[in-house]
């Protein structure tokens, strides 16, 4: 996977380009952190708790017919939470403000969850291979069938 610098550098760009982001997280699809930038939130819980909604959210693609899961978006009262594909083995969490704008969201953590997801499913020079994938059921990119 990519060096950390390089996915925080992501991660703060993209914090730059949408104001409204109160947080963002790029972890493996089996919860583990690969960079953050989320004050006041503990990054290795909301990696955790990413991995499982989705398993969950794969799932939910897969019986209703959806395809590949490709993000998952959460609005509560105070905000967002969004999370994109990024690459085979990774993804992209992103927490917003309720203020802002859906649209630039999607648009911004697509690209990032893309520039992401060259990072780290690239072979490095001096890191190896290519990431393992976690179950199928946690793999943002690939539904099951039965």
């Amino acid at each position: 996977m990519a060096a950390e610098p390089e996915i925080l550098e992501e991660l703060r760009r993209l914090r730059f380009r949408v104001p409204q982001l109160t947080g963002a997280l790029a972890a493996s699809v089996d919860g583990l952190v690969l960079a953050h930038d989320t004050p006041g939130v503990e990054p290795e819980g909301l990696a955790a708790l990413t991995a499982t909604a989705l398993g969950v959210a794969v799932r939910m693609a897969d019986v209703t017919g959806r395809g590949e899961l490709r993000e998952v978006l959460l609005r509560g009262v105070h905000g967002y939470v969004a999370t994109y594909a990024a690459g085979r083995g990774a993804v992209l969490t992103l927490l917003a403000e309720d203020r802002v704008n859906v649209g630039r969201l999607h648009l911004e953590g697509r690209r990032a969850g893309a520039r992401i997801g060259e990072l780290t499913d690239v072979p490095r020079a001096t890191g190896g291979g290519h990431p393992a994938a976690g179950p199928d059921h946690r793999h943002p990119r690939k539904s099951q069938r039965s």
